[in-house]
């Protein structure tokens, strides 16, 4: 089901119950792939897998990858995950995947989608992503600094070419405590379900169970 239309915005303090709902055999679950933030690996996504694990998907249909350069540009890091996906689906047999993106990794994952319009992306959730950036950009470094600066030429050009991401049910999360997306609406996205919890942090949100239910109440439902 795809989400509906102009959502309004979720504020969530309780902990979601999964209740057990989310018992399909493992190789029925859509294999995802998780991508991390600017200056992150897949070691920072290691509790997520393992949490996905225990849910249900089988060892070899979810996936941390890392960037070759976890500062570089977006458009890098799109052509990799596009080879990611590609592997995943091979490996796997299946005909989609589902990506989860932290922080930066969702202008990646958004600009993947935008370019590859045949692209095998069923649902996408993301955590924290700067859509229109943030003025912690000024701080940062790499090549994927100016991209994430308000204003940006790479963000005029996804947010003009693809508001939201086409062909891809979408959830975005973030935190009402969030240093590093200035502002926090900026973690938004136009007609995409959006859910805000206190008080964790931009990196909390990696290993908050209540984000965790909320991943697997979207990921796991057919």
């Amino acid at each position: 089901m795809s989400p509906p239309l102009r959502s309004a915005p979720k504020l969530v303090f309780l902990l979601l119950v999964a209740g057990g709902a989310l018992a399909a055999p493992s190789d029925a679950q859509v294999p995802v792939i998780l991508v991390p933030g600017w200056l992150d690996s897949d070691s920072d996504l290691q509790l997520i897998r393992t949490q996905l694990l225990q849910a249900g998907w089988a060892e070899d249909r979810v996936e941390a990858i890392s960037f070759s350069d976890p500062v570089g540009s977006n458009r890098e890091h799109a052509v990799e995950l596009g080879l990611a996906v590609a592997a995943m689906l091979e490996r796997t047999g299946s005909k989609e995947v589902d990506v989860l993106a932290h922080s930066m990794g969702g202008l990646a994952a958004r600009w993947y989608i935008l370019t590859q319009p045949d692209h095998s992306i069923r649902r996408a959730v993301f955590l924290a992503t700067p859509h229109r950036g943030t003025l912690s950009a000024y701080l940062a470094f790499g090549k994927s600094r100016p991209e994430m600066l308000p204003g940006s030429n790479f963000l005029d050009s996804l947010n003009t070419l693809q508001a939201t991401p086409l062909g891809v049910e979408s959830r975005t999360i973030r935190t009402l405590i969030d240093t590093h997306i200035i502002p926090g609406s900026s973690a938004t996205l136009p007609e995409v379900e959006d859910y805000r919890l206190c008080c964790t942090t931009h990196t909390g949100l990696l290993k908050d169970d209540r984000v965790f239910e909320l991943i697997l109440s979207f990921l796991g439902s057919a």
